[in-house]
């Protein structure tokens, strides 16, 4: 793999416009070399020339000591820092000039960022020391309050060895000095034993990201004072380790893009003196290590001691397990996962081509029953269907984004190790399938065939079991089947039922949207309760469809997913202030409102009795709440039609080059949405079945929501790489009454 590849596949997208702009470079080389091969004839005079040309803004160092200008191409004078370019050619003198004007413009970007993160990394470490001091004083104040008491009384103060049961040393990561003279910064450097007194000058963070910590908020303060506790200092302890951990990471991350900066500069002077013949990579390259950007010692030794404080403290000075935590293995492709998305692939193709030959064969579709079977068992089995097709769009969406290097996994908040592969996900997919439509040739088999007529029951109880076993597996608390991505879905799913008493994420509000559209999955579970709870399945007699118990619920179930979204989005006004989540929380209410219009007037024309008035209210509701989504999801979750942007009417960066894919993206997401229209416009195909075509339009809109997926993570990709934003914001555990606390 060439260097540019490479440089572009290990960059941190979220920096990738901080990173020197070597493809940029390396044209302006193309274009030298090429000066300097049409100039390139025996006739052809050189002259040399000194031009002086200025790095930007460099710290003041000591410049290399100057060598006989044979030997020199580039020189830095001691006065000011200025490059000097000796016997500079006629031919291609332009294009070199332009060259290290660029790159030192180039120089200038990575370097001043590098100085930044510097900068924040050590106001984090400078934190996390204080926080490390609050939280072993609680962990001696609670694991040895006899001890405590004794020494507070005889006014001693606890030595290190004291505070730990079995003499562990309480070591905490502290402040030192390092760096030059003139200028002084502190990092964590050192150890030194924590002081009881700290605990005189904290308080515990309340942090509103559960329902207790919500209510919490709402009723006292967010500061509350310690209570010295066991389970305090669980939640502090673990507050802590996500600290350490997503510090760790900052760091990796700072040296990764340090390192392949320097590579950069490296590469390209090297391929500057190839094409020149000079040797000006090494004055350049001296000066760059010497930049800060060179001179990374503090963040090495920063990594070292924070994983020797991680593992002391929270790994019980198991360093396996510790740096198993801190540098977690990369995740491996498996090829028995290719192999098994293969197999299930071929068998849902085989039981599919069974299913139809069975159909055919047997005449089911003018079949007496067949009516029946649409009605009751019908909507049953869809369920899977919508399951299994969102779990393709998904898949499809993790394929794309894996290549066109969308962070997934930390847009969503899950671990990268753990989060699901598009091979994976499309494998989960496939074996539902495989049971569902083996369930389904074995329903019509069993039915068909008279010999296996004394099997009715099992028969009719074959999709329940289908659910079961689906239900069994997500539940399941063994480490199978993607465990870790099952608890994560699950989570997240109970935060989007529970709004607005969790903190809303971005994996919260994004599952509360996929909710809204398996709005007849939802149905479907609310049918299997009355077909197998309230009605006789036996016999497929199914009444409790026309109580107004079920009506009320049919209408209730659509209503939920986009009221949770509604609180969810009063939850961010209410923290956040911000006036756009009002009118993202208006949108939702709208579409509340055209719902429950549209489910009273489909009521109305089953039962018979459809007026003017239900059919009126409907459309208006629904065109108002189509338009309203329709620019939401193209203008604000898109970031699309911009009429300043780069790229007319799109914006200015985009994943994907062609940029037809945007507009035919744009024209099927409105047609999908119009979908919205069917029911009130009654446009029902003469072959099909009302469920069936209530299954189309539910595949439909999952389909617009897979669509949506793909460009809303896009647009959010964008957001973080425009804001430099790498890592979560974790809130720690303590807050401090005093700017100076104890030291």
């Amino acid at each position: 793999m060439k260097f540019g590849k490479e440089f572009s596949s290990q960059m941190v997208q979220e920096w990738q416009g901080a990173y020197m702009d070597y493809s940029y470079l390396k044209k302006h080389l193309k274009a030298l070399l090429k000066s300097r091969q049409q100039s390139n004839n025996p006739g052809f005079k050189r002259r040399t020339q000194a031009m002086y040309r200025a790095f930007s803004d460099l710290t003041s160092r000591s410049s290399p000591k100057p060598r006989g200008e044979e030997e020199e191409a580039v020189m830095i004078p001691q006065s000011a820092y200025q490059t000097l370019l000796m016997k500079l050619s006629a031919d291609g003198a332009e294009q070199e000039l332009e060259f290290f004007k660029k790159l030192d413009l180039e120089f200038d970007k990575v370097r001043t960022f590098h100085e930044g993160k510097v900068q924040g990394i050590q106001e984090n470490a400078v934190e996390l020391s204080k926080q490390m001091d609050a939280l072993i004083a609680l962990r001696i104040r609670v694991e040895r309050p006899d001890h405590v008491q004794e020494t507070a009384a005889s006014g001693v103060v606890l030595s290190p060895d004291a505070r730990s049961p079995e003499g562990e040393h309480m070591d905490v990561i502290q402040e030192v000095e390092m760096g030059e003279a003139e200028e002084k910064t502190k990092i964590l450097e050192g150890l030194r034993p924590a002081r009881l007194q700290v605990l005189e000058h904290v308080k515990i963070n309340v942090d509103p990201d559960t329902p207790v910590s919500t209510l919490k908020n709402v009723v006292m303060s967010s500061k509350l004072e310690l209570s010295f506790s066991k389970d305090e200092l669980r939640r502090a302890e673990k507050k802590m380790r996500k600290a350490f951990i997503e510090f760790h990471q900052q760091l990796r991350l700072l040296k990764s893009y340090s390192f392949l900066n320097m590579l950069a500069f490296s590469k390209i002077m090297k391929k500057y003196d190839k094409i020149t013949s000079r040797n000006a990579s090494k004055t350049y390259l001296e000066i760059v290590d010497r930049s800060s950007l060179g001179s990374s010692d503090e963040i090495y030794k920063l990594i070292e001691k924070l994983e020797a404080s991680y593992i002391k403290h929270f790994a019980n000075g198991n360093r396996r397990e510790g740096m198993k935590v801190l540098r977690p293995g990369v995740k491996r492709e498996r090829h028995r996962i290719t192999f098994l998305l293969g197999l299930f692939s071929g068998c849902c193709i085989a039981l599919i081509a069974a299913i139809i030959v069975s159909v055919y064969a047997r005449n089911l579709l003018q079949h007496e029953g067949g009516r029946q079977y649409m009605t009751n068992i019908f909507p049953l089995y869809s369920l899977f269907g919508y399951i299994v097709l969102h779990m393709v769009m998904h898949g499809a969406d993790t394929y794309f984004w894996r290549r066109l290097r969308v962070n997934y996994p930390f847009i969503f908040g899950s671990k990268p190790e753990t989060s699901l592969g598009f091979r994976e996900v499309l494998v989960v997919a496939s074996g539902l399938s495989v049971l569902t439509l083996a369930a389904i040739l074995a329903h019509l088999d069993l039915e068909m065939d008279p010999e296996t007529e004394k099997f009715r029951l099992i028969t009719e109880l074959l999709p329940l079991f289908l659910v079961t076993v689906v239900l069994v597996i997500t539940l399941c608390p063994f480490n199978i089947i993607y465990r870790s991505s099952r608890f994560f879905l699950i989570r997240s799913t109970l935060h989007c039922i529970f709004a607005p008493l969790y903190k809303v994420t971005f994996i919260d509000f994004f599952m509360a949207d996929q909710m809204t559209s398996q709005i007849q999955a939802i149905r479907s579970l609310q049918y299997y309760i009355c077909y197998y709870v309230w009605g006789d399945f036996r016999k497929r007699s199914n009444e409790c469809t026309n109580s107004s118990t079920y009506k009320f619920l049919y209408i209730a179930v659509a209503v939920i997913p986009f009221w949770l979204r509604l609180l969810q989005c009063l939850r961010r006004v209410f923290e956040e202030k911000s006036t756009m989540q009002g009118l993202n929380g208006l949108k939702y209410f709208s579409t509340v409102v055209a719902l429950v219009m549209r489910s009273l007037y489909d009521i109305t024309v089953q039962n018979g009795n459809a007026s003017a008035f239900w059919r009126t209210m409907a459309a208006a509701t629904s065109g108002i709440t189509t338009i309203y989504n329709t620019y939401w999801d193209i203008v604000v979750d898109w970031g699309l039609l911009q009429k300043k942007a780069k790229n007319r009417w799109l914006r200015d960066k985009l994943l994907i080059s062609n940029k037809a894919v945007y507009v035919v993206a744009i024209v099927v997401n409105i047609l999908l949405r119009l979908v919205w229209m069917q029911l009130v416009l009654d446009f029902n195909l003469p072959f099909l079945h009302r469920n069936a075509m209530i299954a189309v339009i539910a595949c439909l809109e999952i389909l617009r929501r897979g669509i949506w997926n793909f460009f809303r993570l896009e647009h959010e990709h964008f957001n973080n790489v425009e804001n430099y934003r790498a890592f979560k914001s974790i809130p720690m555990p303590f807050y401090y009454e005093k700017d100076n606390h104890i030291m």
